[in-house]
């Protein structure tokens, strides 16, 4: 009888270890744990928090909870590809510096796409992987039609004062170390595709070499992957969907999300390229109103963190 009992107890003792353990299991895991730290790089205009409102909504929480290194970054909301590439170095190097990983995974989303690529392409020893997130690496057709502005014109200058000082306000607001200051003109160059083609062909790692074709997956010792939408509205409760609507009417071809083309965000591997996402809802904004008949934006991060670790990045 004392035997029996204390059968009974050690299985129940079991039964309660493997419960505990499947319960912390659900809670918990490694999905989402690179080898390296996953650094996000913003777009134009982009910020990494202001008064509050998070640039990646969402996006760096979710991507912890599982076990990944997050570092949200902030470079100059508007300048050349090579001068935010070259502050986000700066960042890469001190994130290293601070974690003591030799190298990082870098994501980058719009004018975010040609900045992560520069660090990638001058610096190939610190960078695992780039993602590049609705970029326009052959140019887009909204800055094709802006640049058709007459250059050194009145209204070249008016416009250009115009933006600088809302990245000036962005800059302050959001509390950013950047001393590269802001440079419209800049953007404009790096992201027309007469800019964005004299870059490419300093920095060809990655991009393809037909219209609308794969990169090179793996340039350096570096991945390359992107992915992109191509929808301009997605929620009518989103206002910033306005935005992109407007912005789209620069297109002929329908297949944008409203600042970039289809075609235009192909970059190495493409893991797909006409998700139901505007531009902002590639980073989960406006707060998270995105398309209800698409996969959430920050489930597609967490895949591509899970691609990652898969890869052994």
């Amino acid at each position: 009888m004392k035997k029996q009992k204390t059968l009974i107890a050690l299985c129940l003792g079991l039964g309660l270890l493997t419960a505990e353990t499947t319960q912390a299991s659900l809670f918990s895991s490694n999905y989402t744990k690179t080898k390296y730290p996953i650094v996000l790089g913003h777009g134009m205009l982009g910020w990494d928090s202001m008064l509050g409102i998070d640039y990646w909504y969402g996006i760096p929480s979710a991507l912890r909870k599982d076990g990944a290194r997050v570092f949200t970054t902030e470079v100059s909301q508007l300048n050349t590809s090579e001068v935010r590439g070259e502050d986000l170095l700066a960042e890469v190097e001190e994130i290293l510096a601070i974690t003591g990983a030799k190298k990082v995974n870098l994501m980058g989303h719009s004018h975010g796409g040609p900045t992560t690529r520069y660090v990638a392409a001058v610096r190939p020893d610190l960078v695992a992987s780039v993602t590049s997130i609705g970029a326009p690496h052959k140019g887009s057709d909204v800055a094709d039609l802006i640049r058709k502005i007459p250059q050194d014109s009145t209204a070249e200058t008016l416009l250009a004062s115009l933006v600088n000082a809302i990245g000036g306000v962005i800059h302050l607001l959001s509390g950013s170390s950047s001393t590269s200051g802001q440079n419209s003109l800049g953007s404009l160059e790096s992201l027309n595709s007469v800019g964005a083609a004299a870059f490419n062909a300093k920095y060809p790692q990655g991009i393809p070499t037909t219209a609308c074709g794969e990169g090179a997956y793996k340039v350096n010792d570096v991945r390359y992957y992107s992915w992109s939408g191509t929808s301009p509205t997605t929620n009518l409760l989103d206002p910033s969907d306005l935005i992109t609507k407007v912005a789209s009417r620069a297109f002929k071809d329908p297949q944008n999300d409203g600042f970039v083309g289809r075609c235009s965000s192909h970059m190495g591997m493409v893991i797909r390229d006409n998700y139901r996402m505007t531009h902002l809802d590639e980073v989960n904004q406006f707060f998270g109103l995105t398309s209800l008949l698409e996969t959430s934006p920050v489930t597609v991060y967490r895949q591509q963190a899970n691609r990652l670790k898969l890869a052994g990045l």
